[in-house]
């Protein structure tokens, strides 16, 4: 697994790395020195019904209270009912990945897991290049400020474009936030759901709780199907007595 990693940051593009997580939790990883990956890992979680949400709790606790290094939680999801199930979303520091998917998965069973990287090395030295043509500028622009044969047109035209050129510094400056924090932090997922078995005496449970309306249902409908064909049972026994008369009568006067 650490080779495929290295492998990938070397690629300098986007990436994806499958691990089999029965196999036991991988090495922690990070965009290696001179790189711009962006990690994001899903995980799938087996649990036993009553663990579900307690667990979803404390991975909530866990990264709140920065356990495991610099943490945000990003998104909390629950689902009660008979096939309860739940999803975790944070943002971690490289070295708090392995021990929050360990936490997620005690006493149950990582079923699954995937590890991808996006290579965000163009979007970095777009930002850059931009913000460095921007402050060239904007350098230019305030040493004709201080000509004293500027116009009051010039100066008013150097003023808004001066205004306009720092708040295009001012989102570059966030991009560049944003991305090093792409880079420095690790997204991580966390599925749970119940045991395949669980699942199965949910199924069945289901079935059997779903019965009496199905049975209800088709009752229903048959009920309706014999008063939308009575009326015309009655014209058709009406019609065969109507003939069978005439042709009797008609036998008779033979």
């Amino acid at each position: 697994m650490p080779v495929l990693l290295l492998a990938l940051a070397a690629c300098a593009k986007h990436g994806d790395v499958a691990a089999d997580a029965g196999g036991g939790a991988a090495a922690a990883v990070a965009s290696p020195e001179g790189a711009f990956l962006a990690y994001e890992h899903d995980v799938q979680v087996q649990l036993e019904a009553a663990q579900i949400a307690p667990r979803i709790q404390q991975i909530a606790q866990a990264c709140q209270s920065a356990k495991f290094g610099d943490c945000a939680v990003l998104q909390v999801d629950q689902r009660s009912g008979e096939r309860p199930s739940g999803e975790v979303k944070v943002r971690i520091a490289p070295k708090g990945v392995e021990p929050l998917i360990a936490l997620a998965g005690e006493g149950g069973t990582l079923q699954s897991r995937n590890t991808r990287a996006e290579d965000l090395a163009q979007q970095v030295a777009d930002t850059t290049l931009t913000k460095a043509r921007l402050e060239k500028e904007h350098a230019r622009l305030l040493s004709y400020q201080d000509r004293k044969d500027l116009k009051v047109e010039d100066l008013m035209a150097i003023t808004t474009r001066l205004s306009e050129i720092e708040a295009g510094v001012e989102q570059a400056n966030k991009e560049t936030a944003q991305q090093r924090h792409r880079i420095d932090t690790q997204l991580v997922t966390l599925h749970f759901d119940t045991t395949s078995g669980q699942r199965s005496r949910s199924e069945i449970g289901e079935a059997l709780s779903e019965s009496g309306g199905i049975l209800s249902t088709s009752v229903a409908f048959l009920i309706r199907a014999a008063a939308a064909l009575l009326p015309v049972a009655v014209l058709a026994l009406i019609a065969a007595w109507g003939v069978r008369a005439w042709w009797r009568r008609r036998r008779r006067n033979a």
